[in-house]
């Protein structure tokens, strides 16, 4: 229960099963870091700094957590922080794949540090960042997709 688990991703932005899977790990591990990606392959709509402070606005009322930035390979970045698990959400078994080789890449990369993997609640299976921002900018209701400040930062960024 000691242990550093690092939740990495590209939160852009942060969704309410982002959120679920943070409260799952908190439960399980006592230091959770939630780090932001930075991937220059990506054209995020909302910039590191922006997405951090997102998740710290959202993750305010849970004890225990960080949230930092890094632009490494990932089981690196776990090993530079003393990390032993890095926390991966399972939305459907369309993720596994993908997930699964990213793991075993991890474990060769560090085999000190294990992947965990965390099923959001079922009612967030389906959701996505990317299905937000397009329903956010063609003006539908985000609302129960997404943390208040998200939906506040969406509005802005997509003038609604």
């Amino acid at each position: 229960m000691g242990e550093i688990a690092l939740y990495p991703g590209t939160f852009d932005p942060v969704t309410l099963g982002h959120i679920d899977i943070v409260k799952r790990a908190r439960k399980i591990f006592s230091s959770l870091v939630v780090a932001v990606a930075e991937n220059p392959q990506k054209s995020p709509l909302f910039s590191v700094e922006e997405r951090m402070e997102l998740i710290r606005t959202a993750t305010a009322d849970i004890d225990g957590i960080t949230v930092t930035w890094f632009n490494d390979l990932t089981a690196r970045f776990a090993r530079s922080i003393n990390a032993t698990v890095i926390i991966r959400g399972l939305r459907a078994v369309s993720d596994f794949e993908f997930e699964f080789q990213m793991a075993l890449m991890n474990r060769k990369i560090e085999p000190l540090v294990e992947t965990v993997f965390l099923m959001p609640n079922e009612k967030y299976s389906y959701l996505s960042s990317s299905l937000v921002k397009d329903i956010a900018r063609r003006g539908g209701d985000i609302s129960c997709f997404v943390p208040e400040v998200v939906g506040a930062g969406l509005k802005a960024k997509f003038g609604a």
